[in-house]
C-alpha cells in the first residue's frame, strides 16, 4: 500500500467527511508508537537474557531478538527512514541510523552462526543489545521528536509499517 501524502501544514490532520471515528484510530498505534513499542519489548528481551542460564533457552531467545530486530530494521529501512528523509532536514541522523543497522545486521549474522557453547556468543548478544538500545535513544530522543514536528503522516506511515512487519513476520516464522 502506497504511503498516504498529505497537503497540510500541520502535524494532525482534521478528519473529513466520512472518516474514521477516534475510537477507530485509537486501535492503531502510529508509526513512532509502533517503533517505540518494537523497543519496548527487545529492551525486555536482551534483560531477560542477561539472566539466563540454560544454553538452550539462551538460543531460543538469542534466536527471536534477531528476528525481531531484522524485522524492524527492514521496516525502519524500507518505509520510515525514505519517508523522514523526503520530510526533515537531518540527513546526517538518518545516516547515522543506517550505519548502525549494518553494525547491528552483522553481530545478527553472527550470533546467528553461533551457538551458546561458543565463546563469544554472550558476548555477542550482549554487545547487540548495547548498539541496540545506543540506536533506541538516538531515535527517540532526536529523530521521532522531528518526524513529530514534521509533516509525515504518521498514522498512516504507521499502517503501513505494521501490515509490512507482518508480512514480514509471517515470513521468519
Amino acid at each position: 500500500m502506497p504511503m498516504a501524502s498529505t497537503n497540510s501544514s500541520t502535524k494532525r490532520l482534521k478528519p473529513r467527511a466520512g472518516a474514521k471515528t477516534s475510537s477507530d484510530a485509537s486501535k492503531k498505534a502510529d508509526a513512532i508508537k509502533l517503533l517505540k513499542e518494537d523497543h519496548r519489548e527487545v529492551k525486555t528481551w536482551f534483560k531477560q537474557y542477561e539472566k539466563l542460564e540454560n544454553e538452550a533457552e539462551k538460543e531460543a531467545l538469542a534466536q527471536k531478538i534477531c528476528a525481531a530486530l531484522t524485522v524492524h530494521a527492514k521496516i525502519e529501512e524500507e518505509i520510515f527512514y525514505p519517508a523522514l528523509r523526503k520530510n526533515i532536514d537531518d540527513e546526517e541522523l538518518l545516516d547515522e541510523a543506517e550505519v548502525e543497522h549494518a553494525s547491528a545486521k552483522q553481530l545478527i549474522a553472527e550470533i546467528l552462526s553461533m551457538s551458546p557453547q561458543d565463546q563469544l556468543f554472550d558476548a555477542k548478544v550482549k554487545v547487540l543489545g548495547e548498539y541496540v538500545m545506543h540506536h533506541v535513544q538516538e531515535e527517540e530522543l532526536e529523530m521521532f521528536p522531528e518526524a513529530r514536528e514534521s509533516e509525515v503522516d504518521l498514522e498512516a506511515l504507521g499502517e503501513e509499517l505494521s501490515k509490512r512487519k507482518a508480512e514480514l513476520m509471517k515470513k521468519a516464522a
